[in-house]
């Protein structure tokens, strides 16, 4: 019996993932992939499969599926309400970073995270979607990759891996619902920005707007006052990269950036904190600081 992930319901946006498609920018093809890179990384140790397996982004909750074949799956990031519903109508409750078993006919429903954005469900196996340039990525922004999964969507599971799960717990800590602290790297436009610049991107909080996504956070908060004048030619764009148009109001860039902009940026988020912005829910602050040279990674 071939094994299947049938999409019920989908929630507010839910893709497929996989840690993208990286060494293709000469190429204007974006990495993409997962927008919290660790949590997809661990949903698939957990379940055994290889870090870069596809596995489902669900973002604020609302996904339903059922299992076709007996399943093995994991749920990680942002930890949300999950109940099984068994083929005979039992319901029982599941947890976050750990192995849990999804019978034949059984349907998981994941409510909204308390904490946290996006929650990422792996299936010992990997989805097996077709690959577009190696990646089994949704790249929203370029529209590359799988198409955003529909209700009635079968999703094939590939073979399970050999080795089989080690754990079944993973303790980790859920994302942060106060102030979010990322450290930052300043540069490399910093100079076209007035000497005070910097110093106000970390004196204050800035607020994550609702105009968010897998590309990019708009944050609202002071104004960074340029020294230049002009336009700046084009140039290549990371993730973590503060970008700041001519409102002065920093955009932060996901997953899912663009790969070149114009407007000056300012700072880069640490790799390691990336992670920890894309968890970031509209209306928490962000606080940035300057990173240390002792700063290790988290």
């Amino acid at each position: 019996m071939n094994r299947l992930l049938e999409v019920v319901a989908t929630g507010p946006m839910t893709t497929v993932q996989d840690l993208g498609r990286p060494g293709r920018g000469d190429l204007g093809v974006g990495r993409s992939g997962a927008a919290d890179r660790g949590a997809l990384r661990l949903a698939n140790r957990l379940v055994g499969n290889p870090e870069g397996a596809a596995a489902l982004e669900v973002t604020f909750g609302g996904l339903c599926v059922r299992a076709h074949g007996n399943l093995l799956i994991a749920l990680t990031g942002a930890a949300c309400p999950a109940t099984v519903t068994g083929p005979l109508g039992a319901r029982w409750p599941i947890g976050h970073h750990s192995v849990e078993r999804l019978p034949c006919g059984a349907t998981l429903q994941l409510g909204p995270p308390a904490r946290g954005v996006r929650t990422y469900l792996s299936v010992r196996g990997g989805l097996d979607v077709p690959p577009v340039l190696g990646s089994r990525a949704t790249d929203v922004l370029a529209g590359l990759g799988p198409d955003l999964p529909a209700p009635g969507e079968l999703l094939p599971v590939g073979p399970p891996p050999d080795a089989f799960p080690a754990v079944d717990l993973a303790p980790v800590p859920e994302p942060a619902d106060g102030d979010l602290v990322l450290e930052i790297l300043p540069g490399p436009r910093d100079d076209w920005f007035t000497p005070d610049a910097l110093r106000v991107l970390c004196a204050e909080p800035y607020q994550v707007t609702t105009d968010s996504n897998r590309v990019g956070i708009r944050l609202r908060g002071p104004v960074l006052e340029r020294a230049r004048e002009g336009e700046l030619p084009s140039e290549g764009m990371v993730p973590g990269a503060i970008q700041v148009p001519l409102s002065g109001q920093p955009t932060l860039f996901l997953a899912d950036h663009p790969l070149t902009g114009g407007y000056p940026v300012i700072a880069v988020v640490r790799s390691d904190d990336v992670d920890r912005a894309a968890q970031a829910r509209p209306g928490q602050r962000i606080r940035f600081r300057v990173a240390s040279a002792t700063t290790t990674p988290r």
